[in-house]
């Protein structure tokens, strides 16, 4: 079962797809729009491309757990992803992604215009990630 994680931002939506077996992540890439409909576009192809069967969506929520605008962002995208698709969206705590994107480029010796260029798929192999190990620990 392949899953497709996102992270959606306002500039660009980061992706990441998992291995067929659902243990690990894939194929990543960074979706370069702030175009709503191009986004749910391009997460179609990547659907059909890799028969993926489940959605996992960054839930940006502020970090004493409330919900702020770039949430009810998440959220309605979320609506739109299940309408478009009919397959499940589940929303999962992002909090720190980004900022651990960005430590583990830096660390990998990237400077600030090629950490740009990569950090939300960094952060969406975070989020697809922690879902897959809270996934198997349910097994």
């Amino acid at each position: 079962m392949r899953i497709l994680a996102l992270d959606y931002g306002d500039a660009h939506t980061g992706a990441a797809v998992s291995d067929a077996t659902g243990l690990l992540a894939g194929h990543t890439e960074v979706i370069n729009t702030w175009r709503e409909a191009e986004v749910v576009r391009r997460v179609g192809e990547l659907i059909e491309e890799y028969a993926v069967e489940e959605i996992v969506l960054g839930h940006p929520k502020n970090m004493d757990g409330t919900l702020g605008p770039r949430a009810e962002k998440a959220e309605a995208l979320a609506r739109r992803l299940e309408e478009n698709f009919a397959l499940p969206v589940h929303l999962w705590d992002e909090r720190r992604t980004t900022i651990d994107a960005h430590n583990i480029l830096l660390s990998a010796g990237k400077n600030g215009k090629k950490r740009k260029k990569t950090v939300d798929a960094v952060a969406a192999a975070l989020i697809l990630e922690g879902y897959l190990t809270f996934r198997r620990s349910r097994m």
